[in-house]
């Protein structure tokens, strides 16, 4: 498909997954930016975290910004050693856990990734990873695949690894406001009690900020191969 003509549109649960990408852009709004994704006009949208903040956001860009292509961007965990935390990641098929539809991207290739309502757990990860032939999981991707289908607009995923398969980490879903909003003083004091968490958290913080910056170059040269 030739992408000359698109409108591009970035989505992504957090501020923090679009931080590189968006360095110099306008700002539009909170936590919405416009500029450019290599050579396509973009918006990039922080939505919040799960699958209807990330439903809610696909919509917005495509109403606003007239989007045709949607880009599910941001961070993922490693659901098995087939990836590693820092790298960044171009997504081939997107299956939602809780409905078993598939999504596949219009990228030539690449990993599968699992969407899950909440943060996968540790001692599940191996078993999920059987179950649907994936190697990723997330919480937002397959929200925005569908209402890529829905809209009939093209549908890419770009995930960077913040996470190992057996990095214990806290549910992070328990702290997450109505509009998909962290509750960051919550769960600071959650963690700030529970030292089981905390060597994980500190290499998830250290993995991703590489993995922000390895994923502007996967979205750029991801959208330039599927001319």
């Amino acid at each position: 498909m030739n992408l000359n003509m698109n409108r591009i549109a970035v989505i992504s649960a957090l501020p923090g997954e679009l931080k590189p990408l968006v360095r110099g852009w306008e700002r539009r709004g909170r936590n919405y930016w416009a500029g450019r994704a290599g050579d396509y006009e973009a918006v990039a949208i922080a939505g919040g975290i799960g699958a209807a903040a990330a439903g809610r956001a696909a919509e917005r860009v495509i109403g606003e910004f007239k989007a045709d292509v949607l880009v599910s961007f941001g961070w993922a965990g490693a659901l098995t050693c087939a990836v590693k935390p820092r790298m960044a990641c171009a997504i081939s098929e997107v299956i939602d856990a809780g409905t078993g539809e598939r999504f596949v991207t219009d990228y030539p290739g690449g990993y599968k990734l699992i969407t899950l309502d909440r943060v996968a757990r540790a001692d599940e990860k191996r078993a999920l990873a059987a179950q649907y032939q994936a190697v990723l999981v997330d919480m937002e991707a397959a929200a925005v695949a569908r209402v890529a289908a829905q809209r009939n607009v093209s549908f890419y995923s770009f995930k960077g690894v913040s996470d190992g398969y057996t990095d214990l980490l806290p549910d992070f879903s328990k702290f997450v406001g109505r509009r998909g909003e962290f509750r960051m003083a919550a769960f600071l004091a959650y963690a700030a009690v529970r030292p089981k968490y905390w060597a994980s958290l500190r290499r998830l913080g250290k993995n991703s900020n590489v993995a922000s910056s390895a994923m502007v170059s996967i979205l750029q040269e991801g959208l330039k191969r599927s001319l």
